[in-house]
């Protein structure tokens, strides 16, 4: 796989060490046991995926590119690049402004873009519309697109099932920057409609087989179908395709509900016809992380940090699955973790919460993974801060090394 430049701060030397043996040990990824570093008061079990995936280091190497080679120009983002708040305050530090938040809201007056200006596209694409008014501006969308090339990889797929007449059904969050893009461009190849998760595919898949009402359908799944939609005729064929950072699991699982409501309504025999088997369009480091995480879920440990942006829809599904088991925190970086207290946050109330006393035993063990879009400098960070919190007589190279050689 290419290797990126990316700057020096969001490198790291405890898990670029970690990464590179175990990739040296297990080249074809087979191997999905965590690795654990036992400094003695301390055991931290870390995650055999996780941190930066191709698509975002293949974004930040563009991204600092771009301020390199534009020295002097303004340079805006659509929006955040990733959902990592230290990456993208380091890119506001560079000079880079923001013309929309991750809603879509503009910032900035579009109207005072200039030919001379930098667009830069982030790593989650933009919509057909946002690209058609670039370049009424004489702006290239492509020139500094940063887009994953497996966030491309999906809208492509959407395109082939709009060419062999099959409706689009979208697993994802329909706010998120991602989906909003997908949608924009297989919407105008095929019919469209965002689904969220497998109790909106059941309630697609009794429309379907007209245990619901057709008409139903448009105040249910309001502003999430394309323009014109006819659920009497564009509900006879669909296919699935996702947000790249959904639940594998729940993927599956919804693109077997929609599967089965179509050989209820058509039969068995039929049902080729009528469903594609477009299999799962998750990105691989989607798919590695999840896996990891799941691994994780066997060992024996006193709780669970996920690190990672907030906003970021990969990280929050590994905290999902984590706290299957764990009392799992959810942190965005090291200054939220003190030996009395840990600031995290709750994916149910959406906000952050103050745990006090988190530290209740030693020894203690850690699980620990991080989102697609995390520097592994924040893995480092925090786990040097929890160090500090022990009397630990190891040092690193020495537990590095013992624990890899195994």
């Amino acid at each position: 796989m290419k290797p990126f430049d990316i700057p020096e701060i969001y490198k790291s030397s405890i898990i670029s060490e970690i990464k590179a043996k175990r990739k040296s040990n297990d080249s074809k990824k087979k191997n999905f046991s965590p690795t654990e570093l036992d400094f003695g008061p301390v055991k931290f079990i870390i995650a055999r995926h996780f941190g930066f995936c191709f698509g975002v280091e293949n974004a930040i190497e563009i991204a600092y590119r771009t301020i390199n080679e534009n020295k002097g120009k303004r340079i805006f983002l659509l929006s955040e690049m990733i959902h990592n708040p230290g990456v993208n305050e380091d890119l506001y530090n560079q000079g880079v402004r923001f013309l929309m938040d991750t809603s879509g809201k503009h910032i900035y007056d579009w109207n005072n873009l200039t030919a001379d200006d930098i667009v830069i596209i982030p790593a989650f694409g933009t919509t057909r519309e946002i690209e058609s008014i670039l370049k009424e501006k004489n702006i290239d969308p492509y020139k500094y697109n940063t887009t994953c090339p497996f966030v491309e990889k999906v809208w492509n797929r959407a395109g082939q099932l709009g060419e062999n007449n099959y409706t689009v059904i979208i697993h994802g969050k329909h706010f998120h920057e991602e989906t909003r893009a997908t949608f924009s461009h297989s919407k105008s190849k095929a019919p469209s409609l965002i689904i969220r998760d497998l109790q909106e595919a059941d309630i697609l898949s009794k429309i379907i087989t007209n245990q619901i009402p057709e008409e139903n359908f448009y105040e249910i799944f309001k502003d999430r179908y394309s323009q014109g939609f006819d659920v009497s005729k564009d509900l006879l064929h669909i296919g699935v395709v996702n947000q790249t950072t959904m639940l594998a699991s729940e993927t599956e699982e919804i693109s077997l509900q929609l599967k089965m409501a179509m050989e209820n309504k058509f039969g068995v025999e039929n049902s080729k016809e009528h469903f594609a088997d477009t299999r799962d369009t998750l990105c691989y480091a989607t798919n590695n992380n999840q896996t990891a995480t799941k691994e994780l879920l066997k060992a024996t440990a006193d709780f669970a940090i996920v690190i990672g942006g907030y906003n970021s829809s990969n990280t929050s599904h590994l905290v999902e699955l984590l706290e299957s088991k764990f009392k799992t925190y959810f942190v965005s970086s090291a200054d939220n973790i003190e030996k009395d207290f840990i600031i995290h946050y709750d994916l149910k109330s959406g906000q952050e919460l103050h745990g006090h006393n988190f530290l209740t035993s030693e020894p203690v063990n850690i699980v620990l993974t991080s989102g697609a879009s995390c520097p592994d400098s924040v893995v480092d960070a925090i786990i040097f801060k929890f160090l500090s919190f022990f009397n630990i007589s190891k040092d690193i190279e020495s537990v590095l090394g013992e624990s890899l050689s195994k």
